[in-house]
């Protein structure tokens, strides 16, 4: 065990403040130890957060947390915020259910000044608690540190634009670390990297250390010097442009550097200065080497010995869902030259790497901007390419309007990859998919399908690339139960089920993975299963005739009952005047937290055997 005696001291930020500073470095030693050893025996975000050890460490020493503002963007970089803010104990429990949650939520503590599980929020979310300061009459200032993969979403320029202008106590921090969860990209990146190369750099870093330790009496001295040192260096930098008063680049792992910087810099807010900009450069991965050496692998882990490090497993996993996708794109751009594969920022969870490396023309990572990938899309679609956006569900949602008004009544040929359909598990509500099926089907002419199986997916994808209007397939995270996929690209008929079991009295429409817990259930109470595979358009012919057949229909989808394929199902009936009583199972109108997913669904009804409950449950009489 490695020792954390001092760490064992900080029960909140209040503590940390009457810390001589010296100890300040042995704290930030313990409490990168304690980092590691939490996350090792629970699985989660690792790389990003050894990296901002030192930074958390300098803004509750700085500021008045909780009265002052701390948001944090991304979320998965606040593990080291979270122990410092009385929530040490309770790491044991991070990403289970009913434990800790992976990314700040108000609900948990009132250090988490706003929840932050998407990228790119906090620059706005901090401008409206800062101007809500100064209508109210209150001295409070408001930190968004946001890292530099969010710094590529429309979003934070928005944010930075408004806030430029605005009167009030803001300061942005810049965790610049070169490494978003994939590589990162685009202009500000490079613009970026060639702030961290110039030949003046280290030169400048240490003029930095020296004049921002001046005495306050000599801080205009130092202002001046510290101006002219930064000019050599960042003349003219796009964030002054904005508005902003720009400060660094420092090293965000020099607490001698950090601290004093932040004085001077609240100091600057309290006398409303305008806004300040921070640039702190960082290391993902800092003080593990492992880490350091892999920041992407590292990113984030499943259990582990850090003595060891991450293990090549011994068994062969089933195939995923994700790598099913994968395979589907490479060998279906090998086929069609139109093909072009879209991601925003999510290379590795999207399951592109093979496709960059055998096709490095035609895949775009486009940063962490979903809108923007969606009307890229359409631009190509427009010239005649096939795009494939492999998107997760809930960044989809991101881009809502360009999928509208961009894709959709342009009626273009544009597939949508949805992965991380359903219940996500120890990520949470942020990140579930549970709504897809409901914000597309009212679309026209946009069609969403709803594979079971892992082949059923490659079979669904190539027949979603078929078509000549936008079409998304939505599948889960993970591997489904094992079913052998077929090499080839045949596709199936576009809009229609399948009859998977014939039974008595009951007909159970399932859309998607539930299809064979459904059969499951089915086996016990003798119904009919059909596997309806598409949510729209809906297979009405089949939905009409199963519906003449028996007395009960239930409806099973892994998304949100309100406005999801059941309801589908109980527009089409109604519309053809067939009266039938319907059980329509799926999440109900809440927000479904993180935890084991299996269990999440279980606790759903949506086992084999919740699934029978329910049906018995509603229609005991048969």
């Amino acid at each position: 065990m490695t020792m954390t005696s001092l760490l064992e001291t900080i029960n909140d930020p209040n503590d940390l403040r009457q810390l001589p500073r010296p100890q300040l470095k042995t704290l930030a030693d313990e409490l990168r130890s304690f980092l590691l050893e939490s996350v090792a025996k629970t699985g989660g975000h690792l790389s990003s957060n050894l990296g901002t050890v030192e930074l958390t460490i300098a803004l509750h020493a700085v500021f008045n947390t909780p009265y002052d503002r701390l948001v944090w963007d991304v979320g998965h970089q606040t593990y080291p915020h979270k122990i410092l803010t009385g929530r040490r104990a309770r790491m044991g429990t991070l990403r289970q259910q009913g434990g800790l949650s992976g990314f700040p939520q108000r609900a948990e503590s009132e250090y988490d000044a706003f929840g932050t599980a998407h990228s790119s929020t906090s620059i706005s979310a901090a401008l409206g608690m800062a101007l809500a300061a100064r209508i109210k009459g209150e001295n409070r200032n408001a930190v968004a540190i946001i890292g530099d993969g969010a710094m590529t979403a429309g979003e934070a320029f928005e944010a930075l634009n408004n806030a430029g202008v605005a009167d009030c106590q803001l300061l942005v921090v810049l965790n610049d670390n070169d490494m978003s969860i994939s590589p990162p990209v685009g202009a500000l990146n490079r613009y970026l990297a060639q702030l961290m190369s110039g030949q003046f750099y280290a030169a400048a870093k240490n003029v930095g250390k020296q004049v921002l330790k001046g005495a306050p009496p000599l801080f205009e001295l130092a202002k001046r010097l510290e101006q002219q040192a930064k000019g050599m260096v960042v003349p003219a930098t796009l964030f002054e442009k904005f508005g902003f008063n720009y400060i660094g680049p420092i090293d965000g792992h020099d607490l001698d550097s950090l601290i004093p910087t932040l004085e001077n810099i609240k100091h600057l807010m309290a006398q409303r200065s305008g806004p300040q900009f921070l640039h702190v450069v960082t290391k993902k991965g800092q003080g593990y080497h492992l880490a350091e050496a892999d920041p992407v692998a590292y990113h984030g882990p499943g259990k582990f010995d850090p003595a060891v490090g991450l293990k090549t497993p011994t068994a062969q996993p089933q195939t995923s869902f994700t790598q099913v996708f994968g395979q589907w794109l490479c060998d279906m751009a090998e086929k069609d030259t139109r093909l072009i594969g879209i991601t925003p920022a999510m290379r590795e969870g999207s399951g592109m790497v093979e496709f960059e490396r055998r096709f490095p023309g035609r895949y775009f990572d486009v940063g962490i901007a979903e809108q923007h990938a969606v009307t890229f899309a359409a631009g190509l679609a427009c010239e005649g390419f096939k795009p494939v956006v492999a998107i997760y569900s809930t960044f989809l949602q991101r881009a809502y309007d360009q999928l509208i008004h961009d894709v959709a009544i342009q009626n273009l040929p544009v597939v949508f990859a949805l992965d991380r359909a359903g219940l996500v598990g120890a990520d949470g509500a942020t990140h579930a998919g549970a709504y897809d099926i409901a914000y597309l089907r009212c679309i026209p002419n946009m069609s969403v399908a709803c594979p079971a199986d892992e082949n059923e997916c490659r079979q669904l994808l190539s027949t979603a690339f078929a078509q000549e209007h936008p079409v998304a397939v939505r599948y889960p995270r993970g591997a489904g139960v094992g079913v052998p996929v077929q090499t080839g690209l045949e596709v199936l008929p576009y809009g229609k089920g399948e009859l998977r079991r014939e039974g008595k009295g009951i007909a159970i429409l399932a859309f998607g993975p539930l299809l064979h817990p459904a059969l499951g259930a089915a086996e016990e109470l003798n119904a009919t299963v059909v596997n309806m595979r598409w949510a729209k358009p809906l297979d009405t012919a089949l939905l009409l005739r199963v519906a003449q057949a028996h007395e009960v229909l239930v409806t099973v989808e892994d998304g949100c009952v309100m406005g999801g394929a059941g309801s589908a199902v109980a527009e089409a009936l109604n519309q053809a005047g067939v009266l039938r009583p319907l059980l329509q199972l799926g999440f109900p109108d809440i927000f479904i937290e993180h935890g084991d997913p299996v269990r999440l669904m279980t606790q759903q009804g949506l086992d084999a055997a919740g699934i029978e409950m329910s049906i018995r449950r509603r229609f005991s009489n048969l």
